[in-house]
């Protein structure tokens, strides 16, 4: 594919160490030898290995910008598969820019946001669900998240659609070859034959569609939302988790009004952690908007941890609480557990009516019990609905998107063969499938999908 030759900062726009110009294109070694000086002044770095690295300065006609090392990679192999060239410089914002300006002025143009990778895509070195996962691995806020990128990166999502539509394809040469030369070929059967195999695809493919929440909260975070009676020990709590005075607290209730948020990585999972105004009966208008906001939240939470202040008795404001949360995935807090008991373990489970929530004893204020909650947590999301393992999670709406049209298709060829309808037929709703598939990893894609996609990356990238 023959192009411009593209530049970029590709390193982060802050004073840091070590500052990176990228090069791409056709004519990145004529730039390079219009703008770069060995010490001895006698180096053409188009003349050069690939794969090597050159101490020298950058230079503005005479002027010297910088001192660099840089980097050769001639095409095919490097991540554009085109002739690229990185500057090392030192990582001064006003001296990567001067750089940059350099590397313009002498034949390259500015690139786009997320151009790199989009030409890694369009020279077939990677797929577009691994050109998505790029930036998926950039943004990655926990452990799990970036384990589920790197393997869609490698190809995990790539194999397994491209296995998929390998039998897909087979069935519709299949029965277009029957049709063709009916003499020689029988489809006797072969609707019974066909359902099998659609079933097992089918299967397949729930499962991903499925994976999907699970890989939204690797990606995104568990949204978490801390609530209780107003003085039960949310912001306490807050405060024990975050590892730091991020809300106010004092003995009077009904000091946090609106909804503080705050973000923690916890053994890999990363919560987006809510604390809602205490709930309550109340006159005071801006108290009850902080009330009726924070009922919307527990609504829409994937997590919940409800605080029960122990050394008082539970009242209509708890029962509140406790029919908000009944369906939902939580963990109850017996807080002040460091004070006389009022209400024990026994009356909150006669008021939950079966709903099995796990309960422990905590002291927010003084951070008794905060590890045995933080390993609950963990317990719960590595070995329940989220384990650390090699499945592949289906973190990008997209993707599970163009696998719901797919069973769709599939699902009108299971039709068809229940119903007798002629072999042509399946050939039809097949081919959606397979097409729809290939959205995925970039085969019959519109263009107009590919430049939104890209148009979303960083610059530089």
């Amino acid at each position: 594919m023959k192009t411009e030759t593209i530049a970029a900062i590709a390193s982060a726009m802050t004073n840091s160490g070590i500052g990176i110009i990228r090069i791409s294109g056709e004519d990145a070694f004529d730039v390079i030898d219009k703008i770069y000086r060995s010490q001895k002044g006698n180096k053409l770095l188009s003349k050069c290995k690939s794969h090597t690295i050159h101490y020298g300065h950058i230079y503005d006609e005479d002027e010297i910008i910088d001192e660099v090392m840089v980097l050769l990679m001639r095409a095919p192999n490097s991540y554009t598969r085109e002739d690229t060239v990185e500057i090392d410089c030192h990582g001064g914002t006003l001296v990567m820019r001067r750089i940059l300006e350099v590397v313009l002025k002498n034949g390259a143009r500015p690139a786009e946001p997320g151009e790199f990778t989009k030409r890694a895509f369009l020279n077939g070195r990677i797929d577009l669900s691994q050109a998505e996962s790029v930036m998926d691995v950039i943004s990655s806020k926990n452990d799990f998240a970036l384990k589920s990128s790197m393997q869609q990166l490698n190809g995990a999502l790539t194999g397994k659609i491209k296995e998929i539509r390998g039998k897909i394809i087979h069935e519709i040469a299949f029965i277009e070859s029957a049709l063709d030369d009916p003499e020689h070929i029988s489809i006797d059967g072969y609707g019974e034959n066909l359902l099998i195999i659609i079933e097992k695809l089918m299967q397949k493919m729930n499962q991903m569609i499925a994976s999907s929440e699970n890989g939204s909260l690797l990606k995104e975070g568990i949204n978490t939302v801390i609530v209780g009676k107003p003085n039960a020990g949310k912001s306490s709590l807050l405060n024990a988790l975050v590892g730091r005075e991020r809300a106010i607290v004092t003995d009077i209730a009904g000091t946090t009004r609106d909804v503080l948020e705050e973000q923690i990585n916890l053994n890999g999972i990363t919560l987006n952690i809510m604390d809602t105004a205490g709930i309550r009966s109340t006159e005071d208008v801006v108290e009850k908007i902080g009330v009726d906001k924070a009922l919307s939240l527990v609504d829409k939470a994937d997590f919940i941890i409800y605080v029960v202040d122990t050394s008082t008795a539970l009242d209509e404001n708890d029962e509140k609480i406790i029919d908000a949360i009944r369906e939902k995935k939580a963990i109850i807090l017996l807080n002040k557990s460091d004070l006389i008991q009022v209400t024990g373990e026994d009356e909150i489970k006669e008021k939950l009516s079966g709903a099995d929530h796990k309960m422990i004893a905590i002291s927010a204020k003084e951070n008794l019990g905060i590890d045995v909650l933080e390993e609950t947590i963990t317990e719960m999301f590595f070995h329940g609905t989220i384990s650390f393992n090699d499945e592949v999670y289906i973190t990008n709406i997209r993707h599970k998107n163009a696998l719901i049209q797919a069973v769709e298709s599939l699902k009108l060829v299971k039709q068809s063969v229940e119903n007798g309808m002629p072999e042509d037929f399946y050939s039809i709703d097949l081919m959606n499938a397979y097409e729809e598939l290939g959205t995925i990893i970039g085969e019959a894609v519109e263009d107009d999908l590919v430049n939104e996609i890209f148009s979303k990356f960083c610059m530089g990238k």
